[in-house]
């Protein structure tokens, strides 16, 4: 098996390759590096996936270059893979409210031209990452793929439910495997340094106060990183690939699914966890109180999230299950290790 990968040099990428490259999967991946944080944690994490394939004595080819850029992609056409895992985009919520720019070029004309690859490929599943916050500000608990998610909250929520959009246009139009995941509050070793565990951890350590929105009245569906990638390895596994043929009828009754191959997950944990008790764990992985600032909400911010996991879980046969008490002390563990060669 052979996966293109898309955003290789990222958090949720860099553990994904990890685990394909561990289970002997040949990866072609791209990162263009950028500065949106720290350049370093990204080589460093490639350098990591480098060491490990050639350990394994699997292929790790990378390719430095913007998914904007149209022209990069005349490379790709002449590699064969079975499946493209597109984890590259401009992330972050609160980035979105300063740079919106960039959130249009990596998330929506990169995107496009994955679709354009995919289809050019035609025996190819694309799998792709969307988020919680395509969900914007529903009080139907627990998030359900079934709702309509057509009020987000923010533009970067706006750009991944516009990938799920696209995505389900090619899958009916030209018959393309797709399948968005909409990932719940991820966290864990090698985190980027803009999310709020490495941000409240960094501060703690250098005695400056942490800034707590919404004065902490927060519930967030944490999901530790080895379960959003062991349920991606489970869906690539399970992946068989069929040619769906152009179908003039839609299945309006499911925003989710229709009549072309086109499908959409929850991963998370499906356990909510208060603010403040994440807060808590975090002093006590690192053995020091923090500084605390209680702030206001901050616009585009999403007060509680909640996973309803059962079609992920009847997919796949798994259940991310890593409790916040494991999954912030393993972070604090790593942290402490390695936060000193990124401060």
């Amino acid at each position: 098996m052979k996966i293109l990968l898309t955003g290789a040099a990222g958090f949720i990428g860099f553990h994904l390759a990890k685990k394909l490259l561990e289970e002997n999967i040949q990866i072609y991946a791209i990162d263009n590096l950028n500065d949106y944080y720290d350049v370093r944690i990204k080589k460093q994490r490639i350098k990591i996936l480098r060491k490990l394939a050639k350990k394994k004595k699997t292929l790790f080819k990378f390719y430095k270059f913007d998914l904007s850029k149209k022209k990069n992609f005349k490379k790709l056409e002449r590699i064969k893979f079975n499946i493209i895992v597109n984890l590259a985009a401009q992330a972050g919520v609160r980035y979105s409210l300063i740079n919106p720019h960039s959130y249009i070029d990596s998330n929506i004309l990169g995107f496009l031209n994955i679709l354009e690859l995919a289809r050019k490929k035609k025996k190819t599943t694309l799998i792709y990452a969307s988020t919680s916050s395509v969900y914007g500000g529903s009080t139907a608990m627990p998030f359900n793929e079934r709702n309509t998610a057509v009020h987000p909250l923010q533009l970067y929520a706006a750009t991944k439910r516009s990938n799920e959009l696209m995505a389900h246009s090619y899958s009916y139009l030209y018959g393309i495997n797709t399948i968005g995941l909409r990932f719940f509050t991820v966290y864990g070793p090698w985190s980027r340094p803009d999310m709020s565990l490495y941000t409240f951890a960094k501060n703690i350590m250098q005695n400056r106060p942490i800034k707590i929105f919404n004065k902490g009245d927060h519930i967030r569906d944490f999901t530790y990183v080895d379960d959003i990638t062991f349920s991606i390895f489970r869906l690539i596994k399970n992946n068989k690939f069929k040619r769906y043929k152009f179908n003039k009828t839609i299945n309006t009754s499911n925003p989710s699914s229709s009549s072309a191959p086109f499908e959409i997950y929850n991963i998370g944990n499906n356990k909510p966890t208060k603010l403040m008790y994440y807060i808590n764990l975090i002093e006590k992985g690192l053995g020091k109180k923090a500084i605390k600032k209680y702030v206001s909400f901050q616009k585009g911010d999403i007060k509680n999230t909640h996973a309803n996991v059962y079609k992920l879980i009847k997919k796949i046969k798994y259940k991310p299950s890593t409790s916040i008490e494991l999954g912030v002390k393993s972070f604090c563990e790593w942290f402490l290790d390695h936060y000193k060669k990124f401060k």
